[in-house]
């Protein structure tokens, strides 16, 4: 579907991309990214989380370009590029991992719920009831998806406040001394930080549903800086607040961080922040939902309604049947591989192959 076949009353406003991306980013790997990422790179993983950060704005820059194109999204880029049959059977593969996706997100809220707060959760009735949310998102359309992409982002803004009470309890020599690493440590440190700042390959797939794509171009990069710069604010903190020991054992360090926040008001503050975390979560259920159903019906012309309420079935028995951490690991592992071979191999070779099948048509 080109982008001119997209109606202007479903499309969103430039700046709005930017907390769609923004909000598949800020996801489950911000609770418990720190102690990975100093598996190789040490307390010099910050520089790591920099590096790794800067890498995606050409990503972005290329995914950009291949949506101009093609002015459409990926789905017209590989039918363009390869044909119809061989281009919408790698098109298929997006609804299997935007399923899976879904699925692994909820996974891992529920087992923080579960392991923090609720141990007597069910996974059936807290899947099928976050489910039934994300589908009610999703019947609103693309505008109401980046609408709780908004408010997902902007109400619980003021949990980055909290993280000053560990500053207060944090010393800074521990990250010194300063490039203590070598490159390839902090290269590792940086694929593995690579991983939780995946999400903004979404943009493939709403490319067409922005007004003015190019003018959001500015917004969308000021977004991955602010997320960079979260992430690399969050390891600094961290890693000046436990010893190196102490974070290799720390599976949600910042989970942890919250617990030494007392108010007036609020004895146990983790309680709120993971409160607060189902909504930051709730915008990446609702647009994995969203791209895995807008895919099944541009390949299969099912229905949209129809095609998320299968997919978020499908998602259910995937949550029941995971709820130990050996199988979410696989599942978050098997994401993680995926999404990363999309954005750093994927994306750049479809960049090229457009390049070159460009100027062979223009010949």
């Amino acid at each position: 579907m080109m982008q001119g076949s997209i109606q202007e009353r479903l499309q969103i406003s430039p700046f709005m991309a930017a907390y769609v991306i923004v909000s598949m980013q800020i996801g489950i790997g911000v609770l418990g990214f720190q102690r990975i990422i100093a598996t190789d790179a040490g307390t010099d993983a910050w520089i790591s989380v920099i590096g790794a950060g800067l890498t995606i704005h050409i990503i972005v820059w290329m995914m950009y370009k291949i949506c101009e194109t093609v002015n459409g999204d990926i789905l017209d880029a590989n039918v363009y590029l390869f044909g119809k049959i061989i281009g919408n059977s790698i098109n298929t593969f997006f609804i299997f991992y935007y399923t899976v996706t879904c699925a692994g997100t909820l996974g891992g809220l529920y087992e923080i719920i579960r392991t923090w707060m609720f141990q007597s959760l069910s996974p059936f009735w807290f899947a099928a009831i976050y489910l039934l949310l994300g589908i009610y998102i999703v019947f609103g359309g693309f505008r109401t998806v980046a609408g709780i992409s908004f408010f997902g982002m902007v109400i619980p803004f003021y949990l980055l406040f909290s993280f000053g009470f560990a500053l207060q309890y944090g010393d800074f020599t521990n990250l010194l001394p300063i490039m203590d690493h070598s490159f390839i440590e902090l290269v590792k440190g940086g694929y593995h930080m690579s991983l939780s700042y995946l999400g903004y390959d979404v943009l493939l797939f709403f490319y067409p549903f922005i007004k003015k794509p190019k003018q959001s171009k500015k917004f969308v990069h000021i977004g991955l800086l602010s997320t960079t710069f979260i992430y690399t604010a969050l390891a600094v903190i961290t890693f000046a607040y436990f010893p190196l020991g102490l974070l290799e054992k720390s599976i949600w360090a910042t989970l942890e961080m919250w617990k030494i926040v007392r108010l007036p008001i609020i004895e146990r503050f983790e309680y709120l922040g993971i409160a607060n975390w189902t909504l930051i979560m709730l915008p990446s259920i609702a647009l994995s939902l969203w791209v895995a159903s807008r895919v099944t019906k541009r390949i299969f012309h099912i229905n949209q309604k129809k095609s998320v309420i299968f997919i978020a079935l499908v998602c259910l028995v995937m949550v029941v049947l995971i709820p130990t951490r050996e199988r979410l690991n696989f599942l978050f592992n098997y994401t993680a591989i995926v999404g990363f071979s999309l954005a750093y191999i994927y994306t750049p070779l479809l960049y090229f192959l457009l390049l070159i099948k460009k100027k062979v048509k223009a010949k």
